[in-house]
């Protein structure tokens, strides 16, 4: 049966969006809502495992130790490819990470140094983030990479032809701070670039549809707007998907190519979220439920679409990278999303359940102001256990792979331990 909160038709197009389509102003009395053209999937066509994900038999080894600050990894054509956030981007062979151990930097090669990124700088959560390769990769060797440039301090995502030695500026001029740089990139299986922006500290980028800050973009391989991309009206960046965001860290696709987003929270109300083209995420106007002490309620504005989750004000997930599993090496997991926890250190496994059914043994978000279009089970794995998890990815043998971020300076507990930063593989026991 289809599930569609009220909210939505923000993306279907609706011609209650067309007065608000050409929306140029960030203040609060005109909130843009793009109209939205691409298609997102209305029925799902297909279902987490039936079990209860902790039913799952996994055992952890290091798989790669001594990092610096490990960001983004992703998998392609036999490749590893890993970003350090205060250096560059190692290769390493897929192999080696699914059967060894105790791997080092020296295992991987060095496609780009720190140095070799054009006015590159590392201020604060700034630096090298977010990888990407080319979804014909490696015949076509070209991968993508986001970081933080010096030059009037910018985010850039540049084009790196590994064959020609060339970086190629793709996505420019995104907004960059001390903090709130957003970073994580992906090509979807639309073969689009997506790219999450943060809003840089500064909340009225993320209601500006003429600013690239706050918001989720939509890009083809040489950076420039597909024609189905969702229309905010005359004079709006034609890049933007989504925008009224905060921090977006974390990006994947359901096996229905639908985007699904984690994004850090102001104190606690960290969420994820359905992406719907052209739709607006609310921030810095709602940010939680009609008992928020400090934020409207999303259900007070029509024009704004809630999250599938909102961590509320107490406790904090600080989320980061995101995966959907769709390997079949460890079936109590099949068709779940995992987030990394940076200050929870803690591994979250989400299950979206368009049937409403709720797994057994975790935490339900069913408050009646989230968007409906699943229901929402949340069970923990490795609470505080490695630290700070800055990413998850799923390798092509179907184990994951956990990022650790303990050499940033800011671990809670017993972090950093001596063989810090690490990949750790999750693995069939």
């Amino acid at each position: 049966m289809q599930r569609l909160s009220r909210r939505a038709f923000l993306g279907s197009g609706a011609a209650a969006l067309g007065t608000l389509a050409g929306c140029l102003s960030s203040s609060y009395d005109e909130r843009p809502v793009g109209e939205g053209e691409a298609p997102w999937p209305a029925d799902p066509t297909w279902e987490p495992a039936d079990s209860s994900p902790l039913d799952a038999e996994v055992r952890e080894v290091t798989a790669v130790r001594n990092l610096s600050i490990p960001w983004d990894l992703t998998f392609a054509g036999g490749d590893a490819l890993l970003t350090e956030r205060t250096g560059g981007l190692r290769r390493f062979d897929a192999e080696a990470l699914a059967s060894d151990s105790g791997l080092t930097p020296s295992d991987g090669e060095l496609l780009i140094r720190d140095a070799e990124l054009p006015d590159r700088t590392g201020p604060g959560e700034g630096g090298t983030l977010g990888v990407a390769a080319h979804p014909d990769y490696p015949d076509t060797p070209v991968v993508f990479v986001y970081y933080t440039a010096d030059d009037d301090l910018r985010n850039r995502v540049v084009r790196y032809d590994i064959s020609a030695d060339e970086l190629t500026p793709v996505v420019d001029d995104i907004p960059a701070a001390e903090f709130h740089n957003g970073g994580r990139i992906t090509v979807g299986p639309d073969r689009r670039l997506w790219v999450c922006t943060g809003d840089a500290t500064e909340p009225a980028h993320s209601q500006d549809p003429t600013n690239l800050g706050g918001a989720i973009l939509r890009v083809d391989l040489e950076g420039e707007p597909p024609a189905d991309n969702p229309d905010f009206g005359d004079g709006t960046d034609s890049r933007l998907y989504t925008l009224g965001h905060r921090n977006p860290q974390g990006i994947d696709f359901t096996p229905d190519g639908e985007p699904l987003i984690a994004e850090h929270g102001p104190q606690s109300r960290d969420e994820v979220s359905a992406l719907r083209p052209g739709a607006n995420y609310g921030w810095d106007v709602a940010r939680g439920g009609p008992t928020d002490t400090q934020y409207d309620a999303y259900g007070d504005y029509e024009e704004f679409t809630p999250p599938l989750l909102n961590t509320g004000e107490v406790g904090t997930w600080a989320p980061s990278g995101v995966t959907f599993y769709r390997g079949e090496a460890i079936p109590a997991w099949r068709n779940r999303l995992f987030v990394a926890g940076l200050r929870s250190q803690t591994l979250f496994c989400v299950t979206l359940s368009a049937d409403g059914n709720h797994p057994e043994g975790g935490n339900r978000f069913d408050a009646d102001w989230l968007d409906d279009r699943y229901a929402v089970t949340v069970h923990k794995f490795y609470d505080g256990e490695y630290g700070r998890l800055r990413h998850v990815e799923v390798g092509p043998e179907g184990a994951l792979y956990l990022l650790t971020s303990n050499r940033d300076g800011r671990t809670l507990r017993e972090f950093p331990k001596d063989d810090d930063d690490r990949v750790i593989r999750i693995e069939p026991a």
